[in-house]
Formats: structure tokens, sequence, C-alpha cells
């Protein structure tokens, strides 16, 4: 008996209906599924015009919202949750019953390809940061390489979406694909089980969601949970959190220094960096459009993961340059006076603003300054690993949001505002040609903005802003 067949005569209950559970709700349809939502929101539908459609596109499901309704959890067979939805901290843990199965819907998805016939490929991705970028680089290698390939996850499509028949958004009616690229967070690595990657990386580790998942230990476990549902485990010899806990299980490796015979890694050929497969020089970072050692990091880690799917490296490399990057990541914003504007937005973390500092402070001249704008909510972090940062390679600090204070104080002098705008004019003012001014914030974006991608409009606006005023000398 299939699993589509074992749930056709249980009460499923789906706890959320934003972008993941509005995908859930059109698998069960297509599989004339039966169900019940709740979402704690009173208003879980951006529009009006959104709620009008599921309840239109639903009719015969009940819909309860503006609180957990604890005897529909406590009397439910199948829990579907949606991954942003923090089972302790809400109390429905303690509403689930023992025999109760809670599932998010990748695990869905990965327990339903696992009864086809021929499944699609997997490659899978996790880490605190760089993952989008890494994802996105192998999806990319992957349409060059003549691959059907789908893009979903933490990014992308849902991945139910690639499995619901007779949808319109499914993406999988138009192309048949047959590799898919997962990024996965470690919400969603919370519910996961069942997959059957042929390779998956934990790109790096670092502090990060603490407020759901307590200790960095806790967090590291989880995302270490990736390399138990995989063939090949692709780890980071730069950071010993991302190594396998599976005994015995065949790994490969990239990092920041020479390689080994067969593993991936950075050399100096002609004073250039290099990427490299052992001793083999495969390309100079420099003729690659994402800058910096830590992207040169993305690099290997795609090229180390498809080539643990049996890509054929040297047509991987060939197309390298190709790949433009994503918005908000080390993103340049186009300037007139040879200053230079990087918009790194998703920078949601300290990890990702220690590597920002590092791998850019290395690519500006030796008299030139590095001003960082940085500050936003550290959903309880600790700033501590950015303090010699701070004091070595960053000339100017500048801070905003709601622990910015707690960023200024690593420094003896600091900027401190109360929005974009002011922080955008306070760079201006200080930089002069050759400077780079990078807004890297260490932190989430919900105390100001609306996401990242918000707050990194915002910051090329006010940049862009900027010069029409500077040319009239203003």
């Amino acid at each position: 008996m299939g699993l589509l067949t074992e749930l056709s005569d249980k009460k499923i209950v789906l706890l959320g209906v934003g972008l993941t559970g509005l995908s859930c709700a059109r698998f069960l349809q297509a599989h004339s599924l039966s169900f019940t939502a709740n979402d704690s929101r009173k208003k879980p539908f951006a529009t009006p015009e959104l709620k009008t459609d599921f309840l239109s596109k639903y009719p015969q499901i009940t819909l309860i919202t503006g609180r957990w309704d604890k005897e529909l959890i406590t009397s439910a067979d199948v829990i579907i949750t949606s991954p942003g939805i923090d089972l302790l901290a809400t109390g429905i843990k303690k509403m689930i019953r023992d025999n109760c199965l809670v599932i998010g819907d990748v695990e869905l998805f990965c327990q339903v390809i696992n009864e086809q016939v021929t499944p699609m490929s997997l490659l899978a991705v996790t880490g605190s940061n760089g993952k989008s970028t890494v994802v996105s680089i192998l999806a990319y290698l992957a349409k060059a390489l003549g691959f059907r390939v789908g893009l979903g996850g933490n990014i992308g499509y849902p991945v139910l979406d690639f499995i619901s028949p007779g949808i319109k958004e499914n993406i999988a009616t138009e192309t048949q694909i047959n590799w898919l690229i997962l990024e996965l967070s470690s919400f969603q690595l919370e519910t996961l089980k069942s997959m059957k990657a042929i390779a998956a990386s934990v790109l790096n580790v670092c502090e990060d969601h603490l407020d759901r998942h307590k200790t960095l230990s806790h967090y590291q476990q989880i995302k270490q949970g990736i390399y138990r549902q995989s063939l090949l485990a692709v780890v980071n010899r730069d950071d010993g959190a991302t190594q396998t806990p599976v005994r015995g299980q065949k790994t490969l490796s990239f990092g920041s220094d020479l390689p080994e015979p067969g593993q991936f890694g950075v050399g100096i050929i002609n004073n250039k960096t290099q990427l490299m497969f052992g001793e083999q020089a495969l390309i100079a970072l420099d003729s690659l459009p994402l800058a910096g050692l830590h992207n040169a990091l993305n690099y290997l880690s795609a090229l180390a993961l498809g080539y643990g799917a049996g890509w054929p490296l040297k047509t991987m490399v060939e197309n390298l340059a190709g790949f433009t990057g994503l918005p908000h990541r080390c993103q340049r914003v186009s300037s007139l006076d040879n200053i230079q504007w990087i918009n790194d937005s998703k920078a949601t973390n300290v990890g990702a603003t220690c590597a920002a500092i590092s791998g850019l402070s290395a690519t500006i001249a030796a008299n030139a300054k590095l001003i960082l704008i940085a500050g936003g909510d550290g959903k309880g972090a600790d700033f501590s690993p950015l303090k010699s940062q701070l004091n070595n390679q960053v000339n100017v600090l500048i801070t905003l949001g709601k622990d910015g204070d707690e960023i200024a104080s690593l420094v003896t002098k600091a900027y401190q505002v109360n929005s974009m705008q002011m922080a955008v004019n306070t760079a201006f003012k200080i930089a002069e040609p050759g400077d780079m001014v990078l807004l890297s914030p260490a932190c989430a974006s919900i105390d100001m903005f609306k996401d990242f991608n918000d707050r990194g409009q915002q910051f090329t606006h006010c940049v862009t802003q900027l010069y029409p005023l500077a040319e009239a000398g203003s």
C-alpha cells in the first residue's frame, strides 16, 4: 500500500497557510485527500483576494484562523506543518498525540518520490550562509549541461508543486525534470528523515535561529542530519561543524587551502587566486563574477557537489562565469565616483557578515577604507565574533536597528543612525574614491523592514539617489 493510499482515511491537519501551506493544500486536493487548515494569524493571507481564492479553490475545507485549535490538533492522525512554525514554542507539541505523524512538505515529497520506479535525482544543500548562491550555481550548471532541472525547498518552487498532477503552477508538468536541487533550512530539516540524495552538503555553521534551536550544538546536529539522508557528504575543511557524523560515509571536501588530490580548494598561481582540484588549476577567481574568498568557497562547493553527482568537471568550469549571482548577496550598486557600494542585505547572521568582511576586505586597496553598515534584529545572537574584524578590517562602522547598539559597543567609535537613508548619507559623507561601503547587517530585517529584500532595495534606492545630488555639488 502506498503512502497516498494510507493517507486517504486519515484525519489530516495542515498547520499554516503561507506559501508552503498553500502548496500542501494544492497537493492534497490534487490527490483527493481531505484536510483541515489551521493558522494562528487572524489574517494569514496577504490580501483579501488571496483569501477569497483559497476559499473558492477549497470550498469543502474548514479553515480555522486566529488561534491554534487544540481540539483539532489533538484529534489529528497526520499533521503537515509549515517550517516557520515552532511546534515547541507555540505549545503545539504538547497537543499532539504520540501516534500522530508529524511531517513537513519536504518529508512528504520525499516519501512520495521514494515510491516511484524512477525517482528524480536529488542534490541537497544546507548551511548558515551561502546556500541560496550555491544551489543557484548548481541549477545554472545543470541547465548548461543539458539536464532538466528544478530548484526548490527554501528557494524556487515549493517541492510538492513538482509532483502535484494537473496543477497549472506545477513546473514539473512543463519540464519533466530529472534533477532537483534542494536548499534546506534548519526548520525544514527538523521534520525530514526520508530524503535519498545523491550528494549533500553543510556549507558552514554559525550562530543563527538560536531563538528556536536554543544552542549552537543543537543547531549543528540538525544541519548535520542532512548527511544521514545522502550517499555522499560534501564537507567544508575550514569548518569542523560541517563534517559528517556518519561513520564510513563517502566524502568530498572543499576549503580555502591547497587541496589534496581529488579534493577542491584554493591556490595561488602566478599571483592569482585559483580554484583548484588537487594540483589542477581550474579557473582564476578574478575571472568570475562573484568576488571575495567566501564566494570562492561557494563556487568550490557547487563544483564538488556536481562532481560528486557525476557531472563533467571541465564543462562545469567552462560555464561558471555565466552565473552572475543573486540579489542582495554581495551585489554591486552602480556609482559615479569610484566608491564601491555593496548590497549584502541577505547577511542576516554574524557568520555571513564575518564572511563578507573577510572576503571583500582583501579586494580593496591597502589605503582604502571599508565602511560597514550593520544592525537589525539579532535574534539573540552573540555578536562577539565580529569584534576582531570590526577593529582590524573595518575602518568605519555605522549601525542601525534594534540591536545596532550592541554591535556599536564592540568598537571605540561608531555612527549610530535611525534609518537606512541616514546610514547611506553618513557613509557618503565619509567615503572617498576607492573606498567600499558594505551593507552587511549580521541581523534579521524584521525590526525595520518587510524582509531582507526590502532592506536591500531601500539601500540600493538610497545609493542611486545620491549621485544626481553629488553631480550638482550638494
